[in-house]
């Protein structure tokens, strides 16, 4: 079974629509894809983009 990390092959598993910048970030595949199963946002309070963070977001080993 192939890693869901890893879209060498064509087959990744990633969120539609969401692109990753953050290249540093474990759910991160090439193409700044997010291949977590989910992902949380917030703040709730947040007023603009500025404000949110991805509460997802792991770091790489």
């Amino acid at each position: 079974m192939e890693d869901k990390k890893t879209c060498t092959s064509g087959n990744c598993k990633h969120l539609s629509g969401i692109n990753c910048d953050v290249c540093n970030c474990y759910y991160n595949a090439e193409g700044c894809y997010c291949t977590a199963d989910k992902i949380a946002v917030g703040p709730s309070y947040a007023t603009s983009s500025t404000d949110t963070v991805c509460a997802t977001f792991k770091k790489k080993d």
